[in-house]
């Protein structure tokens, strides 16, 4: 039986995944030392078994990542996976201005030094086509459109699906199919980490259906926010707007709360929007089941 171990904030999701794949939920204890040092056992026998380390903050806890790793692999682990449900570290993936650091590639190649596989949900894909090539260990890509196409159908009565930028409509296109749902696409200039215009095509064609906006991230929420206001204009009624990574950074999740209706995401991080999980999908990767085809580019989450 595999066994699963939360770091910390990733406990709620390794419970629902265990549940989801009938797995052995373990212990990973970890506490400072006085100087605040980083302290790390084993709680559970890893001998002969497959490790999950399952964890969407590894900017936060690489160094407990790497020494659980570490111990497991001491400790007579057959695999050591690492489970991010959300990866971060993918936006800085080339140099936009000089001396900056292109920290997708460093924190890939520390990752890759610490596990044997790497696990995750629809990662920000941008200028490489896939995690490989970024990754020097062999990656899972799970998506989550099937999902919320799902969720979409269920929940939506007469739905319009709406994805942010021309680089989305593949994705949407599939949200839609799975919603039995029309979709359109907008035009997206950014001009900062906060700074969006959006270009509403018209839409008047779908007067009377409930515009659903669709992001990969909702990090600063300007994509949603702006979009939610020139939905207004055409005199649509509040979108509701699913997400597959909820970040919400500052006052985000507050300023879409005050000009969208319903805002639901998947469980990859943990906030109050979540919605719809991830947990079997991810369960279903590692008992061994085919990846699912296809490239992950999704569009540039805001």
């Amino acid at each position: 039986m595999r066994l699963l171990l939360p770091l910390p904030g990733n406990e709620a999701f390794a419970t629902r995944l265990a549940a989801a794949g009938c797995f052995e939920l373990g212990v990973l204890e970890f506490r400072r030392f006085p100087d605040a040092e980083r302290y790390v056992r084993i709680a559970s026998d890893p001998k002969g078994r497959p490790v999950d380390l399952i964890c969407s903050n590894a900017d936060e806890h690489f160094l407990t990542l790497a020494f659980a790793a570490d111990a497991l692999r001491d400790l007579g682990a057959t695999e050591v996976t690492l489970v991010a449900p959300y990866l971060g570290y993918m936006r800085q993936d080339t140099r936009f201005r000089p001396g900056e650091a292109v920290t997708s590639r460093s924190f890939a190649r520390l990752v890759s030094s610490t596990v044997d596989r790497l696990v995750t949900v629809d990662p920000h894909l941008h200028r490489f086509g896939r995690l490989e090539d970024l990754y020097a260990i062999p990656c899972q890509t799970l998506r989550a459109a099937p999902l919320i196409g799902d969720w979409i159908s269920r929940e939506v009565t007469a739905p319009l699906i709406i994805g942010p930028d021309a680089e989305s409509e593949q994705w949407a296109a599939e949200i839609a199919a799975n919603a039995g749902a029309p979709y359109a696409v907008l035009a997206k200039r950014r001009y900062g980490d906060r700074e969006v215009e959006i270009i509403m095509p018209d839409l008047t064609a779908h007067a009377g259906r409930q515009p659903v906006l669709i992001d990969d991230i909702a990090a600063s929420g300007r994509t949603l926010i702006a979009a939610s206001d020139e939905l207004r204009k055409q005199a649509f009624s509040p979108p509701t707007c699913v997400v597959v990574h909820a970040i919400f950074a500052g006052e985000a999740f507050s300023q879409l709360q005050a000009t969208a209706g319903r805002i639901v995401s998947t469980d990859t991080l943990s906030h109050a929007s979540n919605a719809i999980t991830v947990a079997p999908l991810i369960a279903e990767a590692l008992t061994g089941a085919p990846e699912q085809p296809g490239r992950s580019r999704l569009p540039g989450g805001g």
